[in-house]
């Protein structure tokens, strides 16, 4: 077994996940980078997986441990957005959202766990958003998963605890990744307004400091929540959101 810790990171492809794969290396640690259209030049060491499959988050943490031998850190980063009013939110969208974005962390927890109670410092990071905490319309699959996953989060980490297993769950506000910029013409059309409005009028509005978070800025939370200086953060939301929350 390598004495270098070692993480699996989902949703590595792009955004947050791709920005937290990338410092956890700097920092370091071997990274089983997951995505459904990982890319191989990233960081890290790439696993194509399509995690809406229960069977692909079982194979991604047996990938890692084939890799490293070991797993000291799961961060949980894969996300999809769709945005619609309820009474048109398309169920297969609704059930995709669910299975990547709740299922998928809670199959990742169950596979990783025996790897992580036998690390010396097992850590499980989801990436929640602000969204674990508030609601916006349109939004039925993604602010319901994420609420689901921060109540993951909390009882991993009390089940964690005698292993000295953390969990928490990383909040941003409005990140600039592909999947928020996504979502800009989506608001657009869900409110009958111009994109540059949507983004001022919708996107930034929650926000106190009307400005995007810098997919590093999350990376770094994270490196910091699996550092030693990180160990008593547990079964909380870690709140990163321009004071969106405040209100």
């Amino acid at each position: 077994m390598s004495d270098r810790r070692a993480a699996l990171v989902t949703g590595a492809g792009s955004g947050i996940g791709r920005a937290t794969a990338e410092r956890l290396a700097r920092d370091g640690i071997d990274v089983l980078a997951v995505d459904l259209r990982p890319d191989p030049d990233g960081p890290g060491t790439a696993h194509e997986a399509d995690l809406t499959d229960a069977a692909a988050n079982d194979a991604a943490v047996a990938a890692a441990l084939d890799c490293f031998g070991r797993l000291d850190i799961v961060v949980a980063g894969a996300g999809i957005q769709h945005v619609s009013p309820v009474q048109d939110f398309p169920v297969d969208r609704w059930q995709t959202i669910i299975d990547l974005m709740l299922t998928s962390p809670f199959l990742l927890a169950r596979a990783a766990w025996p790897a992580l109670a036998d690390s010396p410092s097992g850590r499980y990071i989801a990436i929640a958003s602000a969204h674990a905490l508030v609601a916006s319309p349109f939004k039925a699959a993604y602010v319901s998963a994420k609420h689901g996953l921060l109540g993951l989060v909390k009882t991993l980490a009390l089940e964690g605890a005698p292993d000295g297993i953390t969990a928490t769950a990383v909040c941003p506000g409005y990140v600039r990744t592909p999947l928020v910029e996504r979502q800009i013409p989506d608001q657009a059309r869900a409110h009958n307004i111009s994109e540059e409005d949507a983004l001022e009028q919708v996107i930034l509005a929650p926000h106190a400091i009307k400005e995007l978070i810098e997919p590093s800025e999350v990376a770094d939370v994270v490196a910091f929540l699996a550092s030693p200086a990180g160990r008593s953060f547990t079964g909380v939301p870690v709140t990163m959101d321009m004071g969106w929350s405040a209100r």
